[in-house]
């Protein structure tokens, strides 16, 4: 069961914790039945085990007046993590795991790995990393298989059994003396070339050196390889299998973290180069990629700008639908009001049912109290006009209002060509296409509002954009945002690189950028002198 109390991880106070722990302790040694049913319910169920008995180290602690070793309280999003994770491996299937730097990720391994072989006889857990000293190093707090040690060593001896770790834990292996089971290490190229595992973690997947050789060697080791690593550009074998929509994707961003705050951000900001911010960070792979549209900085100074500003929204409430155009592509639709984005979500596209996706977009309008949607209407997206127009009639029989569904073709011609969205440049002369535009459009948003919120420069409401920090896929979209680059082709025009480098379409990105394109706010002005 959950703990029975609310737990303050920005200001923690550990007592309370250990209070609860010693009660329970107590109960089960003045009853020593109930352990086995406590042993089976904590082979389904690692996650809990660590919160009710695992132990963590930070020597940092001490500065902030707390204990170096304290009570393994894991947040939501870990919790989530294991829950996925152990699908991964009930299915028998690789997964990724892409993250912020100083997620606690670390322990978080080492504790699963530990509660894993602790309750299940003859599992074989295998670690990876770039250099030995990472994987083991005894009595280095920064190797994975010394923080293994603490974990064994703190846990109260009714389920640690009989582990030593004099006896239990050499170089490069923890041993599981009760239950058969094994954790080992290895690094370097030479991950890979032990005996079989159950699963295999590979630490910093992205900083291997030679990652060809890795991937080779664990294809024969398991069927479960799992990767976790902070991202390192797109020239490495991690980041082509992450965006290559073929194997289940974990993105631990630094805002699923209950200790982490916009301070804390600013802090990484003031003591990091803007590279390794938007890398390690922002977990940006393009972060040190020539023509990036949009910054992550100026992307993370839009979260919850209007707050930051004291200002409100207003004006027409839109969307933008970006159709799926493959099959594990995803549909998306973005919504706002005024500047304020205060909706997005995505949806499978498989099977290609364009009815489908324009009936769920009318929906979210009502839903939303949008009044009109764009749409992304190339390739499949031609589609949405006639389901719409069908959609409106059944809606115009009941009696039920009509949403007014507008195209938006990308790969057409700029919005007023002989206007001047960027100062002595028409727009026919400084873009290539209405996609190039759109993008640049939204560009200019973003750094209007870094410069309003981060600089304190003057600014226009209307010119802003800002995000709702309670998106439910607010760390995806943030990476998608900063995903495309942009060059100028040979006649002088602006070009947009959606998918740089063989990532992913960024589809949440492409419905902020259809529900923010220059024409949209032209109909709404319009529409308002009209009625």
């Amino acid at each position: 069961m959950p703990i029975p109390f609310q737990f303050d991880f920005k200001n923690p106070d550990y007592v309370q914790v250990f209070e609860w722990r010693t009660e329970r302790l107590a109960r089960i040694r003045r009853d020593p039945t109930m352990l086995p049913a406590l042993r089976a319910f904590y082979r389904d169920n690692p996650a809990q085990f660590i919160i009710d008995w695992g132990m963590t180290a930070d020597p940092r602690n001490v500065e902030r007046g707390l204990p170096a070793s304290i009570p393994f309280l894991l947040f939501p999003k870990q919790e989530e993590w294991i829950e996925w994770f152990m699908d991964r491996w009930r299915n028998q299937e690789p997964g990724i795991t892409e993250k912020t730097r100083d997620m606690g990720m670390s322990w978080l391994t080492i504790g699963l790995a530990s509660t894993v072989c602790m309750f299940n006889s003859g599992f074989v857990v295998g670690f990876g990393s770039r250099k030995e000293e990472y994987v083991d190093k005894i009595g280095s707090p920064k190797s994975l298989f010394d923080k293994a040690r603490t974990f064994m060593r703190l846990l109260p001896k009714e389920f640690r059994g009989t582990w030593d770790d004099r006896k239990h834990a050499p170089h490069m292996r923890i041993l599981f003396p009760d239950t058969g089971s094994v954790i080992t290490g290895e690094s370097g190229d030479g991950i890979g070339r032990g005996d079989r595992t159950s699963f295999y973690i590979v630490d910093e997947s992205a900083f291997l050196e030679r990652p060809q050789l890795v991937d080779a060697s664990l294809s024969a080791t398991t069927n479960c390889r799992q990767d976790i690593s902070t991202p390192n550009g797109m020239g490495n074998s991690f980041a082509q299998r992450r965006h290559s929509g073929k194997i289940k994707v974990f993105t631990f961003h630094w805002r699923d973290d209950p200790r982490k705050d916009d301070a804390w951000y600013e802090k990484q900001v003031n003591d990091l180069d803007p590279v390794t911010v938007a890398q390690e960070i922002d977990i940006n792979y393009s972060a040190s990629v020539e023509g990036v549209v949009i910054p992550s900085a100026w992307v993370q100074a839009a979260i919850g700008a209007h707050t930051k500003l004291g200002i409100e929204p207003s004006g027409m409430r839109r969307g933008g639908l970006d159709v799926a155009d493959e099959g594990f592509d995803k549909n998306a639709f973005a919504g706002r009001h005024g500047f304020l984005l205060d909706f997005i979500e995505s949806w499978s596209g498989k099977g290609g049912d364009i009815y489908a996706t324009v009936v769920k977009a009318f929906s979210i309008c009502d839903e939303r109290r949008y009044e009109t949607f764009d749409y992304d209407a190339d390739g499949l997206g031609a589609g949405v006009r006639g389901d719409a127009r069908v959609i409106n009639e059944l809606r115009h029989t009941a009696g039920t209002q009509q949403i007014n569904d507008q195209p938006f073709r990308g790969s057409g011609g700029v919005y007023d060509p002989e206007g001047q969205m960027v100062k002595e440049r028409l727009n026919k002369d400084f873009f290539a296409n209405a996609k190039a535009q759109a993008w640049w459009a939204l560009r200019m948003r973003f750094q209007a509002t870094y410069r309003a919120v981060v600089e304190g420069m003057a600014f226009d409401p209307d010119e802003l954009i800002s995000i709702s920090p309670d998106l439910a896929e607010l760390s995806l979209l943030t990476m998608e945002l900063s995903q495309p680059t942009y060059t100028i082709n040979a006649v002088g025009k602006v070009v947009i690189d959606k998918a740089p480098e063989g990532t992913k379409s960024p589809n949440l990105a492409d419905s902020v950028m259809i529900c923010y394109q220059p024409a949209a706010r032209s109909i709404d002005i319009w529409k308002r002198l009209a009625g």
